[in-house]
């Protein structure tokens, strides 16, 4: 009969433990896909802005020596990406490409100016960033104008500035979410143990005591079900990529990890801070009110 009680106990137990760890591990789960929504959302509106550029046309006539110089005063720039030459010729060749007929042949001669292709670092693809870039440009001579996109500018920065609020602004909900959740599973498993905890407490057991196998079952637990949800992640991220093949461009390796080890830590510190006041609640309630 003994036998048998013990057996159905530890059997409750173990189901107790397997639902919390399923528990915590799919809230991990969406805390990571957050996370990954959120890097890759930096790393997409860098990438949207790093495209961001503006063409400097040069004066008829420049040299291809005075022209690079100017490119290089620009690679050497803080504000700048990367830069392009077009010669006239270049320019010539994409215009046909474009237009599908050798126009030259028409006119006679080449009407194009060779040009600079600029693009911009993300922290300065904006207008107040090319108008002091243009001003600074207008000193070299071989410079003729500047020709950039102000309302496309602004377009691009004031969506990427919306988008990035409302997934922060989901992202902090869905992270309360996740806490009152993570909260609740350890109560109610810490509930189903709490006449043991009161046991302990009338043979003369430390609170330190009773306490110290829940905070490091925690702990274990927490690992479970943070290499649950790495595991989810790794598929997700895998279904995802044969999807869209460009994805790993997006989220380098390092984020990916970056994104793991904060997941596990999360998921340990709240494991183990919502153990520890759950244990401490039980440990302060008389024997009476264990009933209720």
């Amino acid at each position: 009969m003994a036998n048998s009680v013990n057996r159905a106990t530890k059997g409750r137990l173990r189901s107790s433990y397997i639902s919390s760890i399923i528990s915590i591990s799919l809230v991990l789960f969406t805390l990571g896909v957050l996370a990954i929504l959120v890097v890759s959302a930096q790393k997409l509106s860098a990438y949207v802005k790093e495209n961001i550029g503006f063409d400097i046309y040069l004066v008829e006539g420049v040299s291809d020596a005075d022209a690079l110089y100017l490119k290089k005063q620009l690679d050497a720039s803080v504000y700048i990406k990367s830069t392009q030459y077009f010669s006239q010729q270049d320019a010539a060749k994409i215009m046909a490409n474009e237009l599908g007929e050798d126009f030259i042949a028409y006119l006679g001669y080449n009407p194009l100016n060779a040009y600079i292709e600029a693009r911009l670092k993300a922290d300065y693809a904006n207008n107040d960033t090319i108008a002091r870039i243009e001003e600074w440009l207008k000193q070299f001579p071989q410079v003729k104008e500047v020709d950039y996109q102000r309302s496309l500018i602004d377009l691009v920065n004031d969506n990427v500035n919306r988008i990035g609020l409302v997934i922060l602004t989901f992202s902090g909900l869905m992270l309360f979410i996740s806490l009152v959740l993570i909260n609740n599973t350890i109560r109610l498993s810490v509930y189903s143990k709490r006449f043991i905890i009161n046991t302990m407490k009338l043979v003369g057991a430390s609170w330190g005591f009773i306490r110290r196998p829940f905070l490091l079952k925690s702990i274990l637990h927490a690992l479970y079900a943070s290499f649950i949800a790495i595991v989810l992640l790794i598929a997700l991220l895998y279904a995802v990529n044969n999807e869209i093949a460009d994805l790993m461009a997006i989220l380098d390796p390092v984020s990916i990890i970056a994104v793991f080890v904060a997941i596990t830590a999360v998921g340990i510190v709240i494991n183990f801070l919502a153990t520890l006041l759950a244990v401490n609640k039980f440990l302060r309630l008389a024997a009476d009110d264990l009933y209720y």
